[in-house]
């Protein structure tokens, strides 16, 4: 065998070998939730495992802390690092607090977006919003001034004081309270995304706040909380419970007249979209930059604004004509 041909044989027999590799190795994606336990996570980590199985080379790695801190996540995204995932998707704990570890992820070569809850620019390549966060921040005071045709005073019950998503969305709503004559925001509070935090806090509002007409809770585990507050309180009926919650667990508050409406985005959606953006830029088949669009599979594409940030959905509605459906789901 000539040198030259030896040199070609070898040549392709390392293509060869090198395409098999490629083709035979799985993505390991890590989606990371503020904390273990949460439904909405759960349902969210549901469609992470669609999208896996829609791709075909895929392994998700659902893991986060116990706790919603930055230092439980802190320690997940070091252990990620340390086992070589190739994507990392996470809702954050804290903007901040989390970019020094998210930076040495991508200096190791890691794909870091964010979903849900957002990092600060310098800690991801992007951010997925489930819905855009004027729409959300609107949508909030509107479901309480929609039953409060006379006005009256309503309170929010937040998550964590650092919590990204919640804040920006009651900003959101301050900017919009214009709308809303006679409607006063009295107060706000936070549960840190605890059940028995968030109920003690609404509790506290209806203490504090004897004419109180609506308790707004952007948020699954305070919008539930809350919901049994005013059930045992025995005020069906006279303080509206709503926000964002999930349909599985809002359903028999929504019978019970404590609930009348609230809203969500598909957390199974969430999930799966942010799988599908993981996926399409730890493989090089997309890049996260402004105006660039990352497809979802079946939602779409994403459209990424001057902070490389784009949304999913618009929220949707749930009360007594749809709850049934949906609560099923998740």
């Amino acid at each position: 065998m000539s040198i030259l041909k030896k040199a070609l044989t070898t040549a392709a027999l390392a293509t060869a070998l090198m395409s098999g590799a490629a083709w035979a190795e799985t993505v390991k994606i890590a989606l990371v939730p503020k904390a273990l336990g949460i439904g909405f996570f759960e349902a969210a980590a549901k469609g992470a495992e669609e999208a896996a199985k829609e791709l075909g080379d895929v392994e998700i790695i659902y893991t986060g802390p116990t706790d919603t801190t930055a230092e439980g996540q802190i320690e997940v995204i070091n252990a990620l690092i340390a086992q070589g995932v190739n994507a990392i998707a996470i809702s954050a704990n804290d903007r901040d607090a989390l970019v020094p570890a998210l930076k040495k992820a991508m200096d190791r070569g890691i794909t870091v977006i964010s979903w849900d809850s957002g990092v600060a620019p310098e800690g991801r390549q992007m951010h997925l919003n489930p819905s855009s966060n004027p729409l959300i921040g609107n949508m909030i005071i509107k479901l309480a001034a929609d039953n409060l045709p006379e006005g009256g005073e309503v309170a929010v019950l937040s998550a964590s004081a650092t919590a990204t998503n919640q804040n920006i969305w009651i900003e959101e709503m301050n900017k919009v309270m214009g709308n809303y004559p006679g409607i006063t925001v009295v107060g706000t509070v936070y549960g840190d995304d605890l059940a028995d935090k968030s109920y003690r806090e609404a509790q506290g509002l209806m203490q504090t706040y004897p004419n109180l007409k609506a308790i707004i809770a952007p948020t699954s585990v305070g919008i539930v909380a809350a919901a049994q507050a005013v059930t045992d309180a025995g005020k069906v009926g006279q303080i509206n419970v709503t926000g964002l919650g999930l349909p599985s667990e809002m359903a028999g508050h929504v019978k019970s007249g404590a609930s009348k409406s609230f809203a969500i985005w598909n957390p199974i959606d969430l999930g799966y979209s942010a799988t599908m953006i993981a996926y399409a830029l730890a493989t090089g088949k997309a890049t996260a930059a402004p105006d660039a669009e990352i497809p979802m599979g079946r939602m779409g594409a994403v459209k990424l604004d001057a902070n490389n940030e784009g949304a999913m959905a618009d929220p949707f509605v749930y009360d007594a004509s749809n709850i049934d459906q949906f609560s099923s789901i998740f």
